[in-house]
């Protein structure tokens, strides 16, 4: 067993005072006896600078006073330090640096952060190289930072070549990071995941008032979230710290828990289908969907599907497994314009199935940039309707964040998931993120589930960034799905999902969920080493 630590605090402009948080929260979390210590990201300075110069000359170095003093720090405390700080590399770039100390003080591990957020793109470089998979007396340890932990790659990556444990540092005022973006990677990987995040102000206190005024946001909602936390590799958060104020929490893990788990999960893959995410982005060609989408989860017979389509529903998902025949489904929505989804992913409607654009996927053992259609997009099927584009996931491939990517990457607005959850973690935390981190509409049926949920209707919400006017007051949910519940009781859910906002995929100015993908740094996700 390993104690590990996820501190968090507040970081302002001022370096040395910084410094001095950072040690004595390191002494903090020590004299707890932990013997893996995250921090948050940015300790070195606040992520506000006036210009790229500006950035440069307030970020360390390697060997800097500040630098060697955490890893002093490290090695006095007998500890493993991870923390998040601003780098001036050797080569010009400046960039936002996970730095992994030893026990010994040793630097043992860098990765630099691959995707920026928002004015990050103005004052810092992105990644050249994935961070790298360290073996550590603790563990096989991954790092990554904020933004990092709301797309899936990078995390992915991590747990593929090898990751026991995660260590995540964070500079966000997104509440939907403790709810979902943080659990969720340790659960859809089988790792653990020790994340520390700020609190405080994440902009000079001189400047809340007209940052706020331009966002149209309370100025509370633009301090850190806080809510560091330690989540096991089944996405029980097992230590949680507040939502304000600085912060210690601990908890004893065993590394190598979930190895066997890990590795039947990831044996499920089929990386030969996952070109298309390693290939330059294309940005989406499709025009958008329409607006309002009425659509239903029918867990009964023909005679409850009949009805959805006269009530107005125009897509009909229904549960893996079901008995109804494709054709019984075309025969049930005879007269109407409604398409059903079958239990097995076959679409149908009044006049039998529906052709599908199926384009040539990469054959296995070639995963390079040549096999997949035209506009390089994956082997994902498409379907046109007249309200947008249809993907279908069915079966064992939903548990998989690829084949959610791959349908985002072919410019679908709606993907039906004909699915019967294996685990909790599923459908509380798993198919909200593919959700989310595509901005895609989900409608998820599956026969009885854990706690009583058999299916979810994911909307992509109209309400989305902080760079888009919103309809609704500001709820500190950057990136997550409006949820309908399918209970196991259900027999008919009716929704509305919104296929048009599926075209809006920026979380933030500059930074694309999808298009911003680290694609030429993902080959991990392909089998590749690196």
């Amino acid at each position: 067993m390993v104690r590990v630590a996820a501190v968090q605090f507040e970081a302002g402009q001022d370096v040395a005072a910084n410094l001095a948080t950072s040690l004595r929260m390191i002494g903090e979390a020590a004299g707890r006896g932990a013997e893996l210590i995250v921090l948050p990201e940015f300790c070195n300075h606040l992520s506000w600078y006036e210009s790229r110069e500006h950035a440069r000359a307030m970020a360390c170095r390697h060997g800097d006073p500040f630098l060697t003093a955490v890893a002093g720090a490290a090695r006095r405390h007998r500890a493993h330090v991870k923390i998040g700080v601003t780098l001036a590399r050797d080569d010009g770039r400046t960039t936002g640096a996970s730095l992994l100390y030893g026990p010994d003080g040793e630097l043992l591990g860098e990765a630099d952060k691959q995707i920026l957020m928002g004015a990050e793109n103005d004052h810092l470089d992105p990644a050249t190289a994935p961070g790298p998979v360290v073996d550590t007396a603790a563990g096989r340890v991954g790092m990554y930072a904020c933004m990092e932990g709301v797309i899936n790659e990078v995390t992915r990556g991590l747990a593929v070549r090898g990751a026991q444990i995660l260590l995540n540092s964070l500079n966000s005022f997104a509440t939907d990071e403790a709810s979902l973006h943080v659990p969720v990677r340790a659960a859809e990987n089988k790792v653990w995941v020790v994340a520390a995040n700020k609190v405080g102000p994440l902009i000079p206190a001189d400047r809340l008032a007209q940052v706020g005024a331009g966002l149209g946001v309370p100025v509370g909602w633009l301090h850190g979230a806080g809510e560091s936390q330690i989540v096991a590799p089944d996405g029980t958060v097992v230590a949680r710290a507040p939502r304000t104020g600085e912060a210690v929490v601990v908890a004893d893990i065993d590394p190598a828990a979930a190895d066997a788990d890990r590795a039947r999960l990831l044996a499920t893959r089929r990386p030969a289908r996952y070109a298309a995410i390693t290939r330059p982005p294309r940005g989406r060609t499709a025009p958008p969907g329409a607006a309002v989408l009425p659509v239903a989860v029918v867990r009964a017979g023909a005679p409850a599907v009949r009805r959805a389509a006269r009530d107005g529903a125009l897509l009909i998902v229904l549960p893996e497994g079901s008995p109804l025949s494709a054709a019984d489904a075309s025969a049930a929505v005879r007269d109407t314009p409604a398409h059903v989804v079958t239990g097995t992913g076959a679409l149908v409607n009044a006049t039998g199935e529906v052709p599908r654009e199926d384009p040539p996927g990469p054959s296995v053992g070639d995963p390079g940039g040549s096999a997949g259609d035209a506009s390089g997009v994956g082997p994902c099927p498409i379907h046109r309707l007249p309200w947008g584009r249809l993907a279908i996931v069915a079966g064992e491939d939903a548990r998989h964040p690829e084949e959610f990517r791959l349908a985002a990457l072919a410019d679908a607005d709606v993907v039906a998931v004909p699915y019967t959850a294996r685990e909790p973690w599923e459908l509380r935390l798993g198919l909200l993120e593919r959700a989310a981190e595509n901005r895609l509409n989900l409608v998820v049926a599956g026969q009885d589930g854990p706690d009583g949920v058999a299916g979810l209707v994911l909307a992509a919400p109209r309400d989305f960034t902080l760079w888009t006017a919103w309809e609704g007051p500001f709820t500190g949910r950057i990136s997550h799905p409006v949820v309908t519940t399918v209970k196991n009781a259900d027999e008919v859910v009716h929704a509305v999902v919104w296929p048009e906002q599926a075209v809006n995929r920026h979380v933030s100015r500059g930074t694309d969920l999808v298009d911003g993908r680290p694609w030429h740094l993902s080959g991990a996700l392909l089998g590749q080493a690196g």
